[in-house]
């Protein structure tokens, strides 16, 4: 076997490790060590770097190592792909084309929100082009800011968690958590969050408004604007309800499917 095609080891320990927690209702060091026959330095080693990356956190109560609701992350795939493309694609490309300005879906990936689908290579008035896959953070992306807003209580606390352990400046709000808990609040109230990124000529301004499916969040989706070319209210106005309308289609069509996939399927 060549030193290209050699399996990464410490990779390998770290998916052990997972897999014992997953079992467990958490496990202290010496019962990891245990069952993936590690050393016990080597085996903290592994938690705390899953600690870090924020697929794991120690437990102060009990000193136990526990996943957390990131992990859930990890199972995303071919069935996340396919909602995508089969549901919110259309309808994010139609709803591109109303308000000719860029619109995304966006979902949480780690601690950040991923574009999944745009518009930008289709908008004439796309300042910047965003590509899917591109990520915004949580903090101080519009996106991220719905998603604080309206995902579960305890993922949210997971994630601010994590955010506060950052050194990153777009993290820091994470450390302010009477200001963070008062934006997220306001998010709430008028259904819709925003943000606004300084450019040049003119301010760049992201709304973005919840996909829900019977009450679990799904996505984010967002327009972004010219704060030159399109004045707020113009915006609440104009954009905001065909925003909310493309939403709530997202999260209908996304519902009908499932309950069909739940009818057809043998008992």
């Amino acid at each position: 076997m060549s030193d290209s095609t050699r399996p990464i080891r410490a990779l390998i320990r770290g998916l052990d490790a997972l897999k014992v927690l997953n079992l467990r209702d958490g496990a202290t060091v010496s019962e990891v060590s245990t069952e993936i026959r590690l050393p016990r330095t080597t085996t903290y080693r592994v938690l705390e770097t899953l600690c870090e990356a924020g697929y794991v956190f120690r437990d102060p109560a009990d000193d136990r190592y526990r996943l957390t609701l990131l992990v859930r992350g990890l199972s995303d795939g071919f069935d996340d792909e396919a909602w995508v493309s089969q549901i919110a694609r259309p309808v994010l490309h139609e709803l591109g084309r109303e308000v000719v300005w860029p619109v995304a879906i966006a979902t949480l990936s780690g601690t950040t929100m991923m574009l999944r689908e745009t518009t930008d290579h289709r908008s004439p008035l796309a300042i910047e082009r965003y590509a899917a896959g591109s990520r915004v953070p949580l903090l101080t992306s519009a996106a991220g800011r719905a998603y604080l807003a309206w995902c579960p209580t305890p993922e949210r606390e997971t994630l601010v968690d994590i955010l506060s352990r950052s050194a990153r400046d777009e993290d820091r709000l994470a450390r302010n958590p009477g200001e963070l808990a008062r934006i997220l609040a306001e998010v709430r109230a008028q259904g819709y969050a925003s943000a606004v990124r300084a450019r040049r000529v003119s301010d760049e301004v992201s709304l973005a408004a919840p996909v829900t499916v019977d009450d679990r969040l799904l996505a984010c989706l967002t327009v972004r604007f010219s704060a030159g070319a399109v004045p707020m209210k113009a915006a609440l106005d104009r954009l905001l309800p065909r925003l909310f309308a493309a939403a709530e289609r997202i999260g209908g069509e996304f519902a009908a499917q499932q309950r069909a996939g739940s009818r057809g399927r043998p008992r």
